[in-house]
C-alpha cells in the first residue's frame, strides 16, 4: 500500500497540511476547512494509500518554497505535483495555472479557458475542490462582478494572498 507523508505548515493566513506520495506533492490543503478531513480520506482512498503524519524530503522542500512565497521571494514552485481528480477537474486546475502573478480572473474566464464555457458553476466547484492550494493558485479567481467570491481557506486567507501579490508586484525569477 502506498503512503502519503503528511506535514503541517503554519502559513501567515492559516494552517496547511502538505502531503507527498511517490515523490510528488498531492496535498496542500487548509486544515480549518470543514471539507479537510473528508477530502483527505477521499484522496487516500483514490490513491490506495494510508496517511502517516511524518514529513518527507519533498514536504520539507515544499514548506521551504512556501516560506519563500510568503516572503515575496517566490512566484512559481518547482516541486512535482500529483493532482487527483476527474478529467473535468484536471482541466479546470490546468486552466488555473494560466492566471499570472498579480492578476485575477473570473470563474467564467476559467470556464472558457478549460473548454467548458457553459459550466461556470461546475468550474467553481472544481476550483473549490483544489487540494493543492497555493501550488495551484486558486485565490486569484473572483466573481465576474469583481467581488472576491469564496475560498477553501476562508476569505481572510484569500484577501491575504491577493494582497501579497500587490505588495510584491515586480517580476522575480525563481
Amino acid at each position: 500500500m502506498r503512503t502519503i507523508h503528511l506535514q503541517r505548515y503554519a502559513s501567515p493566513c492559516g494552517e496547511l497540511m502538505l502531503g507527498e506520495v511517490d515523490g510528488r506533492l498531492c496535498l496542500c490543503d487548509w486544515v480549518a476547512s470543514p471539507r479537510f478531513e473528508p477530502e483527505l480520506e477521499r484522496l487516500a482512498s483514490r490513491l490506495g494509500a494510508v496517511c502517516h503524519r511524518e514529513s518527507s524530503e519533498l514536504t520539507r522542500l515544499a514548506a521551504l518554497q512556501l516560506d519563500e512565497f510568503y516572503r515575496g521571494k517566490r512566484r512559481a514552485f518547482d516541486v512535482p505535483l500529483l493532482t487527483v481528480g476527474t478529467p473535468f477537474r484536471e482541466e479546470v486546475w490546468e486552466a488555473l495555472k494560466t492566471v499570472p502573478w498579480g492578476a485575477t480572473a473570473s470563474y467564467t474566464t476559467i470556464a472558457q479557458a478549460s473548454q467548458h464555457p457553459t459550466a461556470v458553476r461546475a468550474v467553481a466547484s472544481a476550483i473549490g475542490s483544489n487540494q493543492l492550494s497555493i501550488f495551484i493558485l486558486c485565490h486569484r479567481i473572483v466573481a465576474r462582478d469583481g467581488s472576491i467570491g469564496g475560498y477553501r481557506g476562508g476569505l481572510a486567507a484569500k484577501r491575504h494572498l491577493l494582497s501579497l501579490e500587490t505588495i510584491h508586484p515586480s517580476p522575480l525569477s525563481v
